[in-house]
């Protein structure tokens, strides 16, 4: 499944194009009670209800694939017959329309289904004729396949908040009549699976509205597959393990993440954003998980307890090095690290400007004190073979001494302050 397969599906989910046939529901309390079950021919809605039920359907079809849309594939055991495979497919095929088989499913997800509050059910039923595309991408009138599914959406039913409203009747202000709404749907599932132009019947599209909780209880019970993490539970998990690795190390762990993260981003093509989708994915490998230790001189026992975390979590699917970064925090620490360096500059433009101005200041201060003294040779430069230049706070103290029968100036200077000697910072 691409991003392409889940746009080709959403875009037909409109008033024009839109060929779903079948609606049905279940109306489920906090109390896991079933209110009511509904069951419309899709078409004959009114246009608000249309429209509103279609953005629900839409919304199953959103978000990242790898993150809110995964893959899931079915377990042999569960083709088989009494499995989910094989009652999601009668449930299909008979186009929603057989109540005992409908009130099967219904039960099965009101049993795993974890919600504190109301929420419904629904499913649609739709057939996409497939059109055969050359390479160009050009449409042929020619049908390729018929891709036969149901959309199933699971959204929650929330009380609307309390406020003032006009009451009609009464021609008044009053209390607002609180209703139940219907919001979008934060899980639902598409079986079977679109994947390259084509029907999957051994797998299914999960949509997941939260990628950091992919409710594995829910894939496994109801779906009957293998469980699968989303993106950002992969980072969650990865970031888990480098920052128990530092727990006990005086190394700041989100530093150490960042710049594992960093060259992570570095190992990826970055050539446009169409070379991106079609490169080969980059899978967090031992070998690389090797290389860029070594690169950021991680050893010892963190080193030792982020290769046995990364073994213990991700042996069975390797992820993708995109899945492990989190672009947001390395886009504010680059933002950090220019400002850092933008800092330094205008303190180092800041000093250099002080150390101007106080040497012009210094040498307008020689030529009016000292006017008579200060000669020049035939090409310009000063004559005397000595000259200082100290602030005016410092030259009181100035003084001279004969040490080892050798004429000395004698200047003091604190443990702070800077020396420059003929245009050299000295250290003293």
């Amino acid at each position: 499944m691409t991003k392409k397969d889940t746009l080709e599906l959403k875009k037909r989910l409109n008033k024009t194009d839109c060929s779903i046939t079948k609606l049905c529901g279940c109306y489920v309390d906090g109390n896991k009670n079933k209110v009511l079950t509904l069951s419309e021919t899709f078409l004959n809605l009114d246009d608000e209800e249309f429209y509103k039920y279609l953005d629900l359907a839409r919304k199953c079809l959103s978000g990242t694939v790898g993150n809110n849309l995964l893959q899931l594939e079915f377990p042999t055991e569960e083709e088989e017959p009494g499995g989910r495979q094989q009652f999601f497919m009668g449930i299909k095929e008979s186009a929603l329309k057989n109540e005992d088989l409908l009130d099967r499913f219904y039960d099965l997800i009101i049993e795993h289904y974890d919600c504190a509050g109301n929420y419904l059910i629904l499913l649609f039923k739709d057939a996409y004729d497939i059109i055969t595309k050359t390479n160009d991408g050009l449409k042929l009138d020619e049908s390729e396949e018929v891709y036969d599914y149901m959309l199933c959406a699971i959204c929650p039913v929330t009380l609307s908040k309390p406020g003032l409203g006009y009451r009609e009747e009464e021609n008044r202000i009053g209390a607002r009549i609180r209703d139940w709404v219907v919001g979008a749907p934060d899980t639902g599932f598409i079986f079977p699976a679109f994947s390259d132009r084509s029907s999957d019947i051994h797998s299914l599209i999960y949509y997941i509205k939260d990628a950091r909780d992919s409710r594995p209880e829910f894939v496994e019970n109801v779906l009957g597959c293998g469980t699968k993490r989303t993106a950002a539970e992969q980072q969650q998990v990865f970031s888990s393990i480098v920052k128990q690795a530092f727990v006990t190390q005086e190394a700041d762990s989100e530093e150490v993440l960042l710049q594992l993260q960093e060259s992570f981003q570095d190992m990826i093509c970055t050539d446009g954003e169409e070379a991106y989708e079609e490169a080969e994915p980059v899978l967090l490998t031992k070998e690389l998980v090797d290389e860029v230790l070594t690169e950021h001189e991680i050893q010892g026992d963190a080193a030792r307890q982020i290769k046995e975390g990364i073994t213990r979590e991700f042996e069975a699917e390797p992820p993708v090095l995109t899945n492990l970064i989190d672009e947001k925090a390395l886009e504010k620490n680059a933002r950090k690290k220019e400002e850092a360096n933008l800092r330094l500059q205008v303190q180092s433009l800041q000093k250099e400007l002080a150390e101007k101005a106080f040497l012009t200041s210094d040498e307008n201060a020689v030529s009016e004190n000292f006017p008579d003294e200060v000669t020049t040779d035939l090409s310009g430069q000063t004559a005397c073979d000595v000259i200082l230049r100290v602030s005016p706070e410092k030259a009181p103290y100035i003084k001279s001494e004969i040490i080892d029968g050798q004429k000395c100036l004698i200047i003091p200077v604190e443990e702070d302050e800077q020396i420059n000697l003929n245009g050299v910072t000295a250290e003293i």
